[in-house]
């Protein structure tokens, strides 16, 4: 495996480029689920039906806790790539770290409120609203859900084995998905919560 030590250390094998290539076409692929969500969202968000619509049941202190928690670690998250890129095994373990327990944070924010909206009767079978609107905050929350599980199992292969080639592209893939999580969530925000309670 050829290194070139002029690049960046998760850009250094041809390997390494080609995977990082390879995240960028699944993130295409992932803006298109996304994208399918939001469309279904948009055409059956007024489809209440005898339940409550958005405005009955978001609630917008929960909704700024899940976003700050979110937007923050997006942060941690690049300073910790910041550090592997210096070589500074420690500070990125704790940045990365501190990007899990943010995401922890906000998953557990994120079950609560699916508990209020049972709660309040705006369960999945309630309506065409309801539905789209649990399957879209769930299929982020799964997503988020995931990025826990993997951003960990990194984590602690960089305790391991440190910043190596493989570890340090890993990290950097790992750092796209959570930068495109937060991306979903500011459209989440904004064309859900925010207009549906206007």
């Amino acid at each position: 495996m050829k290194v070139d030590k002029s690049l960046p250390l998760e850009y250094s094998t041809e390997e390494n480029s080609l995977k990082i290539l390879g995240f960028w076409i699944f993130i295409g692929a992932e803006i298109m689920l996304f994208a399918t969500l939001f469309a279904s969202y948009f055409t059956l968000e007024n489809r209440v039906g005898s339940g409550p619509s958005g405005a009955e049941i978001f609630e917008i202190t929960p909704v700024l806790i899940e976003t700050l928690l979110l937007l923050t670690s997006s942060f941690t998250i690049g300073l910790a790539i910041h550090a592997m890129r210096l070589n500074r095994t420690k500070a990125t373990m704790t940045f990365f770290g501190i990007t899990l327990l943010l995401g922890a944070a906000f998953l557990g924010v994120e079950i609560y409120e699916f508990m209020h909206y049972v709660h309040v009767g705006a369960g999945l079978q309630t309506s065409a609203f309801t539905a789209i609107l649990l399957t879209t905050l769930g299929t982020h929350g799964l997503h988020v859900t995931f990025g826990l599980f993997w951003g960990l199992f990194i984590l602690l292969q960089i305790k391991k084995r440190g910043l190596t080639p493989e570890t340090a592209n890993k990290s950097f893939i790992f750092s796209l998905y959570w930068h495109f999580l937060d991306v979903i969530w500011i459209f989440i925000f904004s064309f859900i919560y925010l207009k549906g309670m206007m």
